[in-house]
């Protein structure tokens, strides 16, 4: 115990590091984010269906392999018709991930509970060595 109390600056230290790594992770959970070797796990073994956020000309440069394109514009009106099934998990992407959870509270609003954004986004997914294919 006398350690614990002559010491008590590094144990602040590891507390706070230790804050600081587990952050993200909190962070992301909370946003109901997915790394993108989850959405990898998701697209082959839960039939996910990846749709991307970004505009026309931004989906034509780069975008997740299968993914469709619906801009956050038309999230509302053309989802229900993109993915008919609700129960299905959705994974909405964008280029760094803001737009795609703007998209996620549109999708939870329409009935779709297990939508869920991709956390970084596009630059994520190339950061991971995943391919990206253009159109």
């Amino acid at each position: 115990m006398k350690f614990i109390i002559d010491n008590w600056y590094l144990f602040l230290v590891a507390l706070a590091s230790g804050g600081m790594l587990l952050w993200p992770l909190i962070k992301n959970a909370r946003d109901g984010a997915l790394t993108p070797a989850r959405v990898v796990q998701m697209i082959n073994r839960e039939k996910a269906v990846v749709i991307d956020v970004c505009e026309t000309e931004e989906f034509a440069a780069g975008h997740v392999v299968g993914a469709r394109n619906l801009p956050l514009g038309q999230i509302e009106e053309r989802l229900p018709g993109v993915v008919k099934n609700k129960a299905l998990p959705v994974v909405l992407v964008c280029a760094t991930g803001a737009r795609a959870r703007r998209a996620v509270t549109m999708a939870r609003k329409l009935g779709y509970d297990n939508a869920q954004a991709m956390a970084g986004g596009l630059a994520a997914w190339r950061a991971a060595s995943l391919p990206v294919e253009k159109t």
